[in-house]
């Protein structure tokens, strides 16, 4: 495959992991959204409270969708290590997704429904970003790719060795000799 060829390969897969990645954070985002609005409306909870449980369901709801969708061909041999790494990355997203809120609410006093609303999602985006980086390279890792010459060497070279191999061995008898 030409050097042209390669790259274009690898820009149609990241264009394909983005439009998955960008699918699974807009369902999250309208859960953020909805429970962060039920919060608000029906309870009693301050706004970034409310923000950090409604991000907490979006991460749950999140993670199902990255792992059997966006991510399912990438490896899943060690599932506690991806998991302990999604929530810590996902926890760090949280900060700066609420962190903005939080700025926007006690900093400047912008605690309208609307302004608490425009914040919480300017947040989420400044966390997408760094949830997609770290995710993808941290979290759902990509397994190894093979040249397709060593893929095809290992079979080759084990039909090699049975075509080779004696069907069974023949030990010489002591009492004969």
């Amino acid at each position: 495959m030409s050097e042209r060829g390669a790259l274009r390969t690898r820009l149609d897969l990241l264009a394909r992991e983005v439009a998955k990645f960008g699918a699974v954070g807009a369902v999250g985002l309208l859960v953020n959204i909805a429970v962060f609005n039920l919060l608000r409306h029906t309870t009693d909870l301050q706004v970034v409270r409310a923000s950090v449980l409604a991000t907490f369901v979006a991460i749950l709801c999140n993670y199902v969708g990255f792992r059997y969708w966006t991510y399912r061909d990438r490896d899943k041999t060690r599932r506690t290590r991806e998991l302990t790494l999604f929530l810590v990355f996902s926890a760090a997203g949280a900060v700066i997704e609420n962190g903005v809120l939080y700025l926007a609410t006690y900093g400047f006093d912008w605690n309208t429904p609307v302004q608490s609303n425009f914040f919480k999602i300017l947040g989420i985006g400044i966390a997408t970003l760094f949830r997609f980086w770290s995710y993808r390279s941290w979290v759902f890792k990509a397994l190894p790719v093979q040249p397709p010459a060593e893929q095809e060497a290992v079979p080759r070279a084990e039909r090699f060795l049975e075509q080779r191999r004696p069907a069974e061995t023949v030990e010489p008898d002591p009492v004969r000799n």
